[in-house]
């Protein structure tokens, strides 16, 4: 499926927080802490502040969105029926694109993102026991350096 890459819109926050919240809802680990609508309010406050790229595909559907605040990507959520199709690795290239250096997080028990980091050239730098983050799930901080 042909998508391209695009700033997420205001009228987008509905269908990225339906991306997030099945993403949330899908691992039986994860706690889902928020509501519907806490997602969709998060969601458009991320698109509010110039954070939000999202891939779109020829029908005008999204498949997937990345939030990044300067070098630290905040979220990357790929839609169930994309995933595996190269959607995430577009926006994450997008991303490599406008920044030298890029962070982020992801959990332990999520060891599918930490291979597909791993893949895309990111290193683990940190792991914690979970007590700062919302989940209270353990950690891993990663980072990738564009080479000189």
């Amino acid at each position: 499926m042909t998508h391209y890459i695009r700033n997420a819109r205001s009228t987008d926050a509905g269908k990225l927080a339906a991306i997030l919240t099945e993403a949330m809802d899908t691992p039986p680990w994860k706690p889902n802490l928020h509501t519907g609508a806490q997602d969709v309010a998060h969601c458009g406050n991320m698109i509010d502040k110039g954070w939000v790229r999202v891939a779109e595909g020829e029908d005008g559907r999204i498949m997937g969105f990345i939030a990044r605040n300067g070098e630290e990507i905040e979220s990357l959520f790929v839609a169930a029926p994309e995933r595996g199709h190269g959607v995430g690795v577009a926006l994450l290239n997008d991303a490599k694109s406008a920044c030298k250096r890029l962070e982020l997080w992801t959990f332990q028990l999520n060891t599918g993102a930490q291979k597909f980091y791993e893949r895309e050239g990111f290193t683990e730098i940190n792991r914690t026991d979970g007590a700062t983050n919302q989940e209270r799930l353990p950690d891993v901080r990663y980072a990738w350096e564009a080479e000189k």
